[in-house]
């Protein structure tokens, strides 16, 4: 397995985990559970997007391209920004309505993110 495979395989399992532990927090917040409070929920994914940062990076790098020469990455990467918008709205809204429909937005946001990346398309529907 060359360095970009590994990178690539790093990118995608940071990547789940990141999503799966969104929809923890998710759940948690509207279960209202005082373990979303608690000092690892507020550093945990940090790391873990910092590490789905790095590997992106890595892999944009060992191919030495431009990721807004492909019209597929670069939807990808403003899906990945609303995707943030929504994952904060979601997790820091105002009123738990509010926070409800970011949440199940985001997860919208976040499968299309997941299908363009497999299809490589811009519309992979």
């Amino acid at each position: 397995m060359n360095s970009y495979e590994v990178f690539k395989q790093a990118h995608k399992g940071m990547a789940y985990l990141s999503i799966s532990l969104f929809i923890l927090r998710g759940v948690l917040m509207s279960l209202d559970s005082e373990r979303l409070h608690q000092r690892y929920w507020k550093i945990l994914p940090h790391v873990i997007d910092a590490l789905l940062l790095a590997f992106a990076l890595s892999m944009l790098v060992l191919l030495w391209g431009n990721p807004f020469q492909y019209a597929w990455l670069s939807v990808k990467i403003v899906a990945v920004l609303v995707y943030i918008a929504l994952g904060m709205l979601a997790l820091k809204g105002k009123t738990q309505r509010v926070r409800r429909l970011a949440f199940l937005t985001a997860l919208l946001v976040v499968t299309y993110i997941l299908m363009v990346a497999q299809t490589k398309r811009v519309w992979p529907f």
